[in-house]
C-alpha cells in the first residue's frame, strides 16, 4: 500500500478497549493514517471485528500495517529481550506463529496489505541451530502472508544491518520486507542507522520516526528513546537517506510514552518531519 505521495507522515496506533476513541487520536494531531499495534484477541474475529472494522471505515483512516506481539514478550534490558521476545524462544513458538498467522487473517479483513513484528535476536553465527529454526520459521509466515496478499516485515534492532541482509536472504522470500526503524539500532547498540539503510535499502517498505541515545552498556542495557530531533539518528539526514533510496512509503512516527507528553511531542515530531520531507 502507496501514499498519495511519498513520505506521508502518520502515526503508531494502539487499539485499547475502544477503537474509534483509539482512532480518534490519529485525526486529533491532524493525521489520516496508522500502523496498527497489536490487535486484542477478542477484536481478531467475530462481532468485535466487525465493530473494529466499521470504526475504521468510519473514520477514513488508512491502516497501513498491523504489528504482532506476543504475551510473555519484556523490553525491560537487552539480555531479556534475547530471552523473551519474537519467535526465538522455542516453548512459545507454536502459539506465538499461530497468533501471527490469526493477525494476518484481520489485517486481511481490514484490506490491510503488510504485517510486520519484532522476530527476535538472530543469531549472526549460520551455523547455531536457531539461525536455521528462525529461517524456517519465517519462511512459513512469510508463505502465509504471500497468499493473503501481504508482506511481512521485520522491525529493525536487534540485528545490524549486515546480520539482517543475510538472514532476508537466508530466508529468501519475496515477501519478507523490512520496516525500518533507525532509533532501535541506536537504542539496541547494533549499529549506525543511516550505513544499515544503505545496506537493507531493497527491502525497506515502512519506516518508523523515532529518536533516541545510545547506552554506555550497549550489551546489557537500551539507550534513552527521545523526541525527534533530540537524540542521535540524526533526522535531517535520515529523511535525505531515504529521498536517496528512493522510498516511497509511509513514515509513521513512533513515540513510547503516554499522556499529554506523548501527544505534545508527536506533535512537534509532525512539524520537524513534514519541514524536512518538503
Amino acid at each position: 500500500m502507496k501514499p498519495e505521495k511519498p513520505l506521508e507522515i502518520g502515526i503508531m496506533l494502539g487499539v485499547g478497549d475502544d477503537p474509534a476513541e483509539s482512532l480518534a487520536k490519529v485525526k486529533a494531531v491532524g493525521l489520516n493514517n496508522a500502523q496498527m499495534g497489536r490487535p486484542p484477541a477478542q477484536y481478531l474475529a467475530g462481532d468485535a471485528f466487525e465493530e473494529l472494522r466499521d470504526a475504521v471505515e468510519e473514520s477514513g483512516i488508512t491502516i497501513t500495517t498491523v504489528f504482532c506481539g506476543f504475551d510473555g514478550e519484556s523490553y525491560a534490558d537487552i539480555p531479556t529481550v534475547k530471552e523473551t521476545v519474537g519467535y526465538v524462544p522455542a516453548g512459545p513458538r507454536a502459539e506465538r506463529v499461530q497468533e501471527t498467522l490469526a493477525i494476518s487473517e484481520f489485517a486481511k479483513g481490514l484490506g490491510v496489505d503488510a504485517v510486520a513484528a519484532h522476530i527476535g535476536f538472530i543469531p549472526e553465527d549460520h551455523t547455531d541451530p536457531l539461525f536455521g529454526e528462525m529461517v524456517e520459521t519465517l519462511q512459513g509466515i512469510a508463505d502465509h502472508c504471500a497468499g493473503n496478499g501481504q508482506v511481512f516485515s521485520l522491525e529493525t534492532g536487534q540485528e545490524s544491518g549486515a546480520g539482517l541482509l543475510a538472514f532476508l536472504k537466508a530466508v529468501d522470500r519475496d515477501n519478507l520486507k523490512v520496516n525500518f526503524d533507525p532509533a532501535n539500532m541506536i537504542l539496541y547498540g547494533s549499529g549506525e542507522p543511516i550505513e544499515a539503510m544503505e545496506i537493507v535499502k531493497d527491502y525497506i517498505v515502512s519506516v518508523h520516526a523515532k529518536d533516541g541515545t545510545w547506552s554506555d552498556q550497549p550489551t546489557v542495557t537500551f539507550g534513552e528513546e527521545t523526541p525527534l530531533g533530540a537524540g542521535d539518528v540524526n533526522m535531517t539526514q535520515f529523511v535525505e537517506k531515504l529521498k536517496e533510496i528512493g522510498f516511497d512509503g509511509y513514515i509513521t512516527i513512533e513515540r513510547e510514552i503516554s499522556g499529554d507528553e506523548q501527544i505534545a511531542d508527536i506533535q512537534a515530531g509532525i512539524e520537524l518531519l513534514r519541514s524536512l520531507v518538503g
